[in-house]
């Protein structure tokens, strides 16, 4: 029998499926632990935070909404000790966006629970095809994310 191309998924979404699944899995995880505070939109600007820190500007383009709004959410968590501003080293006119020691503690976790799903999702698809899948995805990182 063949598939109806109208039935068919396409890729975006097929790649969005196990995205929020990973995501609902990290956000019921970090409320288990006590980080309930955190929203999701807080959760996708906080993920874009470099090592040594990012300026504002930076993590509102990569997450796709405009300063205000990253601006706002910054500033919620920090309220909250998950980040803290620092001045830039490299421009004295700007700051920095880093981790604080609550961030920190939430980062650790949430890589705890990515290499749970990962290693389910794995197990469920065999080595093989999660490395294709992972090889795939990475090849089609490299014309999607502007950020790489």
């Amino acid at each position: 029998m063949t598939e109806d191309p109208a039935e068919r998924q396409n890729l975006g979404l097929l790649c969005f499926y196990p995205s929020r699944a990973m995501e609902t899995r990290l956000f019921a995880a970090l409320a288990a632990a006590g980080f309930d505070d955190i929203t999701p939109a807080q959760g996708r600007i906080a993920a874009r935070i470099g090592p040594h820190g990012t300026r504002l500007t930076d993590l509102a383009e990569q997450a796709l909404v405009t300063k205000q709004t990253a601006g706002h959410l910054v500033d919620q968590l920090e309220r909250a000790g998950y980040v803290r501003r620092v001045p830039d080293p490299t421009d004295a006119r700007a700051r920095l966006v880093q981790m604080a020691g609550r961030g920190e503690a939430v980062v650790a976790l949430a890589r705890k629970v990515e290499a749970e799903v990962e290693a389910e999702w794995t197990a469920y698809l065999g080595a093989k095809a999660a490395g294709q899948l992972r090889a795939a995805l990475e090849r089609l990182r490299e014309i999607t994310d502007p950020y790489a």
